[in-house]
């Protein structure tokens, strides 16, 4: 059980018990922050403004990994992944696109890029699986879609 100090400083009625809930809670904190009772300086960012932070916060996790300290490691992640998150909800109240379709194009993106896992490709080696991804990249952008 835990104690009132214990709880997350955000509007959830209670902690959630796994990582469904924990991604819920940070994007709604996300949310939150843009909305009315938020942040002044969340709420006059843009998207592209949050997601030029996510280079800095993403060199800080770099870092972080060269070291030896798991929490400094995880605490770094967060911030990064809550910066992520920052431009989503700044990217959903620009009218550029919403969590759901960004989460649906990078799921079918893995399937596609992981032919030599979920197709009929396969791959002997690592070099032999970055030689698959490299090539149905390619052939994606040759198509004229915008795949990263």
């Amino acid at each position: 059980m835990h104690s009132q100090q214990d709880k997350p400083p955000h509007p959830i009625a209670s902690e959630p018990d796994d990582e469904a809930g924990w991604f819920t809670a940070l994007l709604g904190l996300a949310r939150h922050l843009r909305g009315p009772e938020g942040c002044p300086w969340d709420k006059e960012r843009t998207a592209a403004e949050f997601a030029a932070y996510v280079g800095e916060e993403a060199e800080e996790l770099r870092q972080a990994f060269g070291g030896t300290d798991s929490a400094h490691m995880s605490e770094e992640w967060g911030d990064t992944f809550f910066v992520l998150l920052a431009a989503l909800a700044a990217a959903e109240d620009e009218g550029l696109f919403d969590a759901e379709t960004a989460l649906k194009q990078a799921y079918a993106k893995m399937i596609r890029r992981h032919e030599h896992v979920f197709g009929g490709a396969k791959a002997a080696s690592p070099e032999d699986a970055v030689a698959r991804w490299n090539a149905i990249k390619a052939e994606e952008k040759g198509g004229g879609a915008r795949s990263e």
